[in-house]
Protein backbone atom coordinates (compact mmCIF):
# COMPACT_ATOMS: atom_id res chain seq x y z
CA UNK A 1 0.00 0.00 0.00
CA UNK A 2 2.57 2.24 0.98
CA UNK A 3 4.50 1.42 -2.17
CA UNK A 4 1.23 2.57 -4.19
CA UNK A 5 1.20 5.77 -2.34
CA UNK A 6 4.92 7.00 -3.23
CA UNK A 7 4.55 5.77 -7.37
CA UNK A 8 1.21 6.99 -7.82
CA UNK A 9 2.47 10.52 -8.76
CA UNK A 10 4.98 8.52 -11.33
CA UNK A 11 2.89 6.20 -13.02
CA UNK A 12 0.27 9.15 -13.10
CA UNK A 13 3.30 11.34 -14.98
CA UNK A 14 3.93 8.63 -17.09
CA UNK A 15 0.19 7.62 -18.08
CA UNK A 16 -0.08 11.23 -19.32
CA UNK A 17 3.34 11.67 -21.11
CA UNK A 18 1.99 8.42 -22.72
CA UNK A 19 -1.10 9.71 -23.88
CA UNK A 20 0.40 13.13 -24.74
CA UNK A 21 3.11 11.17 -27.15
CA UNK A 22 0.26 9.05 -28.47
CA UNK A 23 -1.80 12.05 -29.68
CA UNK A 24 1.45 13.85 -30.83
CA UNK A 25 2.36 10.72 -33.01
CA UNK A 26 -1.56 10.72 -34.88
CA UNK A 27 -1.17 14.40 -35.13
CA UNK A 28 2.44 13.67 -37.16
CA UNK A 29 1.75 10.23 -38.32
CA UNK A 30 -1.95 9.24 -38.91
CA UNK A 31 -2.11 8.65 -42.77
CA UNK A 32 -5.82 10.51 -42.68
CA UNK A 33 -4.45 13.65 -41.19
CA UNK A 34 -1.72 14.37 -43.71
CA UNK A 35 -4.27 13.62 -46.20
CA UNK A 36 -6.59 15.90 -45.23
CA UNK A 37 -3.79 18.37 -44.68
CA UNK A 38 -2.53 17.76 -48.36
CA UNK A 39 -5.75 18.50 -49.36
CA UNK A 40 -6.57 21.84 -47.64
CA UNK A 41 -2.71 22.67 -48.63
CA UNK A 42 -4.38 22.32 -52.01
CA UNK A 43 -7.02 24.58 -52.32
CA UNK A 44 -5.05 27.31 -50.04
CA UNK A 45 -3.05 27.45 -53.19
CA UNK A 46 -5.82 27.34 -55.80
CA UNK A 47 -6.87 30.33 -53.53
CA UNK A 48 -4.17 31.80 -53.89
CA UNK A 49 -3.72 32.10 -49.57
CA UNK A 50 -0.44 30.41 -50.52
CA UNK A 51 2.18 31.41 -53.01
CA UNK A 52 3.82 28.58 -54.45
CA UNK A 53 7.18 28.67 -52.30
CA UNK A 54 4.95 28.42 -49.58
CA UNK A 55 3.15 25.67 -50.83
CA UNK A 56 5.88 23.54 -51.84
CA UNK A 57 7.82 23.78 -48.50
CA UNK A 58 4.50 23.06 -46.99
CA UNK A 59 3.94 20.08 -49.32
CA UNK A 60 8.04 18.32 -48.91
CA UNK A 61 7.43 18.59 -45.18
CA UNK A 62 4.12 16.47 -45.68
CA UNK A 63 4.92 14.32 -47.89
CA UNK A 64 7.79 13.43 -45.57
CA UNK A 65 5.58 12.90 -42.87
CA UNK A 66 3.41 11.01 -45.61
CA UNK A 67 6.43 8.45 -46.37
CA UNK A 68 6.55 7.78 -42.03
CA UNK A 69 3.23 7.90 -41.66
CA UNK A 70 3.03 4.53 -44.25
CA UNK A 71 5.94 2.90 -43.30
CA UNK A 72 4.50 2.90 -39.25
CA UNK A 73 1.22 1.71 -40.60
CA UNK A 74 3.39 -1.15 -42.72
CA UNK A 75 5.08 -2.10 -39.26
CA UNK A 76 1.94 -2.19 -37.12
CA UNK A 77 0.12 -4.62 -40.07
CA UNK A 78 3.44 -6.66 -40.08
CA UNK A 79 3.25 -7.19 -36.20
CA UNK A 80 -0.12 -8.05 -36.30
CA UNK A 81 -0.07 -10.70 -38.41
CA UNK A 82 3.32 -12.08 -37.02
CA UNK A 83 1.15 -11.91 -33.57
Amino acid sequence: MIHKLFTWPIDTIMMVGKKVKEEADKELYDVEHIQKKLVQLEMMLEMDELSEEQYDKQEEVLLAQYRIAKQLEQQRLKENLEE
